[in-house]
């Protein structure tokens, strides 16, 4: 059994004991519906349902409603549905097929903005923060909490596994995502895919596909070169289907080369069914449909949140087009067939949600909120620490903590995913107060926790709306440490400058006492024009419900730090691919398949922060790189040091360089892993063969040349310790698992 197997069945057993909607023991066969025999293989179960259900019926699952009041349409959800939550589909009670109860998001149990009542719930920290963890296994057991909590709360779909690529680092969603490499945002976002579906509910995997900016989501033209595609965003997707094995994908708003990405075939005919062989069903996003037929036929569904679409497409237009041939009967069991075969296949029919409490124990969230605190702690980037400054010293007498509502909460990210806290928002002035707000704060305070960890010291706060005050009462302390926020979600895309003067303070503070600390709760990457200026700076992203206390936790050194960076930070906006501001109509990725640090590397720029950076309170050495390729695989091993004083956890990143490719080199494989001081730890890593290939559009399929590859082993992108050569000859290249067989 599994690690990740064995952390699932652990959280449904801590479940069953306080909820009866907690999984149970998978139902038998009952007379009369030999579909409900659980021993049977989803497609068995799918082939004798399908025939015993009316038309009528097939109709309502391929239709999705939104499951809170959408007064612009004078909209009201079905009685049945969850109050303020994302969707519903009815089920079908004669056949057994249960309803589908949907969530949104990757964060946590989220409730609409217009929900009368808000469930308060549990948020773990965004996810480009997890994939800052580079640990699968972490990302895994905060997927298995939040499923645990959706399925508790009344829900058996959510809406995770966000895995576009953050080519574009103005993206307002970049959050809810993976970060820029496709081979870290595939196993992160599979991991969390994993976990949420081992509470037996479907996970999805979103938005497909290019979905990379905000800026005109709704009619945007994501225009790029197919092998390029292939090898870079929908690398990712596969990757997390692989992984996580969802039971949906949702398909996105913006158009790919031309069509909608909800009706293009190439997308959901061609790659995902053709080439994946994806087998469970395409929801639409919310308002993400233009047609009845053409959809139908590229591969959508479910039609989902309707009134979000302009017509009820695959509803009472899908009845229309049966009546009149323009859809086939025959097609319209295709769709509701991969619906069965996910609920199948995932639990649905066996395991079945039975309540939906508003409120959920207090011992049950006390135990999530301890999962929240440690994934936020593994995500949090040392990226300065100049002259030890940190951890603070138990010594320090008096600290001055600056700005960024730090005596509050700390920042969440706006949109569908925005999970409401226990204690309600802990700065609900802000603006704006509705879509895609509220602007939210978490009520987890660093100055009291910091305050809680260091009762000898003098902890003062300033709100740093007065720069010339701040600076002034940093003057005369031990250390300044300025709390720097950058609000981001969805509908809208972001400056990678700060605002409301941050930097400035952040550099009359800085002039001010050289001994300044900075800590960044932001969406993504932003400029850091003043790095050069102050002594530490801590990357700790939207921390989720606990982050307070997870960053005093990294502040003191109570915590190691471990997190490294799922993207780049760039020095200047010239140094992206697109400079300007993100566009309206066809966006052109020129870029093709040099996402983030491969477009860096590949104009030799150098960044502010590279890819995979970040520092610890102790220091590791990576060496005796060795690379093998065996039967159908190639294999590298390696050892990892602790050189410092003090235990800590190494990322180990292994990069492969290659003749052709789009980049000087990308990431081939990583390995996180906890080693005392003094000691060192053997490591082995399987790599994907489909890291020393190219795409094949025409052949389609991924195409290793036989020569030479170059293996780097270091502590980041640009931080090389050891080097291996691997050749390959015709036949084994060949061979290798996942490529072209000639």
């Amino acid at each position: 059994m599994s690690r990740r197997t064995v952390l699932g069945l652990a959280l449904a057993a801590s479940l069953t004991a306080l909820l009866v909607a907690a999984p149970g023991i998978a139902a038998p066969a009952e007379e009369g519906r030999p579909w409900m025999n659980a021993t049977l293989a989803p497609d068995q179960r799918v082939a004798l349902l399908l025939p015993k259900m009316t038309q009528d019926e097939k109709l309502s699952l391929v239709f999705g409603q939104f499951a809170t009041d959408f007064p612009p349409r004078s909209f009201k959800p079905p009685v049945e549905a969850r109050p303020g939550s994302a969707g519903y589909v009815p089920g079908v009670p004669r056949l057994g097929i249960p309803a589908q109860w949907q969530t949104d998001a990757g964060i946590g149990v989220a409730t609409q903005g217009g929900a009368a009542r808000k469930r308060e719930r549990t948020a773990l920290p965004s996810n480009l923060a997890t994939a800052a963890s580079w640990d699968p296994d972490l990302v895994y057991r905060g997927g298995a909490m939040i499923g645990a909590e959706a399925r508790a709360s009344g829900f058996n779909v959510m809406l995770a596994g966000g895995v576009n690529l953050a080519r574009e680092p103005r993206n307002g969603r970049n959050f809810e995502y993976g970060g820029e490499d496709p081979l870290l945002a595939g196993a992160i976002v599979g991991a969390q895919i994993a976990g949420v579906q081992s509470n037996n509910i479907i996970s999805t995997v979103k938005h497909f596909a290019l979905n990379d900016q905000e800026t005109d989501r709704n009619a945007g033209n994501s225009v790029i070169d197919r092998t390029a595609a292939r090898q870079s965003d929908l690398f990712a997707f596969e990757l997390a289907i692989e992984h996580g094995d969802p039971g949906s994908l949702m398909c996105a708003y913006n158009r790919v080369n031309g069509p909608y990405a909800c009706e293009n075939p190439w997308l959901l005919r061609d790659v995902l069914r053709q080439d994946w062989g994806f087998k469970g069903f395409v929801m639409s996003d919310w308002g993400a449909v233009h047609s009845t037929a053409p959809a139908i036929a590229a591969g959508l569904d479910q039609e989902s949140g309707y009134p979000f679409d302009e017509k009820p497409y695959l509803g009472a237009e899908l009845n229309k087009a049966l009546a009149d041939g323009t859809v086939t009967n025959q097609r319209l069991d295709t769709m509701v067939s991969r619906i069965l075969y996910a609920m199948f296949r995932h639990g649905l029919f066996d395991h079945a949600v039975t309540s939906a409490p508003v409120d959920l124990p207090e011992d049950l969230l006390a135990k999530h909120a301890e999962i929240s605190r440690t994934a936020a702690e593994d995500s949090m980037v040392l990226l300065k620490n100049e002259g030890g400054v940190l951890p603070l010293a138990p010594s320090t007498k008096h600290i001055v903590v600056i700005g960024g509502h730090a005596d509050k909460g700390v920042i969440a990210g706006g949109g569908s995913s925005l999970v409401y806290p226990r204690g309600g928002n802990a700065v609900p002035e802000l603006e704006p107060k509705f879509w895609p707000g509220p602007q939210m704060y978490y009520p987890s305070a660093p100055l009291a926790a910091l305050r809680r960890q260091m009762p000898s010291a003098r902890i003062e706060f300033v709100d740093g709306r007065d720069s010339a005050a701040a600076a002034a009462k940093a003057k005369s302390a031990d250390i300044a440490i300025v709390f720097a926020t950058q609000w981001a979600g969805e509908a809208f895309d972001v400056s990678l400058s700060l605002k409301d003067g941050q930097d400035n303070l952040i550099e009359a503070v800085a002039a001010a006492n050289p001994r300044t600390v900075v800590v960044l709760e932001t969406g993504g990457a932003v400029l850091t024009p003043w790095s050069e200026k102050v002594a530490g700076l801590v990357e700790a992203w939207f921390p989720g419900t606990e982050g307070g206390e997870a960053i005093a936790n990294i502040l003191t050194g109570k915590v190691n730090p471990s997190g490294r960076l799922p993207i780049t930070f760039p020095a200047s906006l010239a140094q992206l691919p697109h400079p300007q501001e993100p566009a309206k109509g066809d966006v052109r990725y020129t870029e093709g398949a040099a996402v983030g640090y491969k477009w860096y590397e590949l104009k030799k720029d150098q960044p502010a922060f590279p890819f995979g950076y970040g520092l610890s309170y102790t220091r590791f050495g990576y060496s005796k790189l060795a690379v093998k390729a065996a039967s159908d695989a190639v294999t590298a091993r390696f050892d990892v040091k602790n050189l410092g004083q003090v235990k800590g956890k190494a990322v180990a990143q292994v990069y492969v360089a290659g003749a052709g490719w789009e980049a000087p080199h990308r990431l081939a494989g990583f390995r996180k892993t906890e080693v005392a001081p003094g000691q060192f730890q053997s490591v082995s890593i399987t790599i994907d063969p489909r890291l020393l290939a190219t795409f094949d559009d025409k052949g389609r399929c991924w195409r290793v040349a036989p020569g030479s590859y170059l293996f780097q082993l270091g502590a980041s992108s640009v931080d090389v310790q050891a080097t291996a050569t691997l050749t390959l000859s015709a036949s084994q290249a060949q061979r290798l698992k996942g490529v072209c067989a000639k």
